[in-house]
């Protein structure tokens, strides 16, 4: 195995370089719902297809109102009304007014809508429709309280384009312009392995020398949260046979493939040595703290990653490489967790070259607002408690030896979505 460690940006780039999108699939449009487009989506119509009222109210011809006032206020003949299931077909001609609601069509001939609430109704039947008189005390613009037909889109617009992420108003701006289902990328089948003859399955009670497999479910929830489609394949041994067989099978189903552990005769020596035979290692160091040893290549063709057996560091691992690498095949184009600057409250010291990812919590100070953060107390890679608690984690670079309390450090917010403004 090569001791030579590359950088995070480095290895990322090079998963990114060898994973492709996803087929597509076609899905409801409200079904698609935090999912990006991977076709753009156009609208068949005008939005809105007719000029229509902003408000409840009274659509009027400027022209009629132009000298109204308190002292000479200006009555008009209700002629009509407008409301939902109700179209008035006729036109609105000088010295009438139509009652209309919300969103109902402008009627020909009116350029206006004055609103309910302050206009006076007498007379009819006490509707304020047909038969009414309304009196007007103030003139009204052209245009006032008109929403224009297309004033969010023409007819053959795009309305959303490929890549952008679907969203509940989304939705109903897709349906609205007759689209009732878009084109978007499946989600990637991604395999999950954990590797360990200490392994056993939650179900079971720990003997001497066991430990409860917490690495598989951690990263299945992982995939899942990163719009994939995870497929557990259970806890395989430190046997070489064993474990090539079921990275084997693995590969024939899924789109990309995760093992955490390593194997009795030393971390990772079975897995880079199945990799090598199979395909190709691509890097097998990353310039990393949790999570040093991680091997990257294609196993027939399918992207392989192999974590470390201490959870944090799979953990953290998988949420470096392996969540970009899935969003994007996903067709998702925001890969990288926002990153916040913040002031570290203790000292933090590290002694090794590697860079440095923390678990830590970003706060707010009371007073000042400023941005501070903690380092959980331990940084032990087998617990994940700690980054279960964590919101961030503290990043301390290549090169530097720590900080002092008081300094400005980078943190990737692990709690907010990629693309999230802080």
């Amino acid at each position: 195995m090569s001791e030579q460690m590359i950088s995070v940006e480095k290895a990322r780039a090079i998963v990114l370089e060898h994973i492709h999108p996803m087929p597509e699939e076609h899905l409801e449009a409200w079904r698609a719902v935090g999912l990006p487009l991977a076709a753009d989506a156009t609208t068949d119509i005008d939005l809105s297809p007719f000029a229509n009222s902003a408000m409840d109210g009274y659509a009027v011809r400027t022209a009629d109102l132009a000298d109204a006032s308190d002292a000479r206020p200006v009555t008009l003949k209700v002629t009509g009304h407008e409301a939902a299931g109700h179209v008035f077909t006729g036109e609105v001609s000088p010295g009438e007014a139509v009652r209309i609601m919300t969103g109902a069509p402008v009627p020909a001939g009116a350029d206006a809508v004055v609103k309910y609430e302050i206009v006076e109704v007498t007379g009819g039947d006490g509707s304020g429709n047909e038969g009414a008189l309304a009196t007007f005390r103030a003139p009204a613009k052209p245009g006032e309280n008109i929403r224009e037909a297309g004033l969010e889109a023409h007819a053959g617009d795009v309305i959303m384009h490929a890549g952008e992420v679907v969203t509940a108003a989304g939705a109903g701006l897709l349906t609205s312009a007759g689209v009732a289902e878009v084109a978007v990328r499946r989600a990637p089948r991604v395999g999950i392995l954990s590797v360990g003859t200490e392994l056993v399955p939650p179900t079971e009670q720990p003997q001497r020398g066991q430990i409860r497999d917490a690495n598989g479910p951690a990263l299945m929830a992982a995939a899942l949260d990163a719009d994939a489609e995870p497929r557990f394949f259970g806890i395989v041994a430190d046997d070489e046979d064993a474990i090539a067989q079921a990275v084997l099978e693995m590969v024939e189903s899924c789109d990309f493939v995760v093992t955490s552990g390593g194997a009795s005769a030393g971390d990772y020596d079975y897995i880079e040595a199945l990799v090598q035979r199979e395909g190709e290692v691509l890097f097998d160091r990353i310039s990393m703290r949790p999570g040093k040893a991680i091997t990257f290549g294609l196993v027939r063709g399918v992207p392989f990653l192999g974590l470390s057996g201490n959870p944090a560091a799979a953990c953290v691992g998988f949420e470096m490489l392996a969540r970009p690498a899935i969003r994007a095949m996903r067709g998702h184009t925001l890969l990288e967790r926002p990153l916040e600057r913040a002031r570290v409250t203790h000292n933090v010291r590290k002694r090794q070259e590697r860079r440095f990812y923390d678990r830590a919590r970003v706060a707010r100070d009371p007073e000042t607002g400023e941005a501070t953060v903690t380092e959980e107390r331990s940084q032990n890679s087998a617990l994940l408690g700690t980054l279960h608690r964590a919101n961030c984690l503290l990043m301390v670079p290549e090169g530097l030896q720590g900080y002092t309390a008081g300094d400005e450090a980078t943190c990737v917010r692990i709690d907010l979505p990629e693309g999230a403004e802080l």
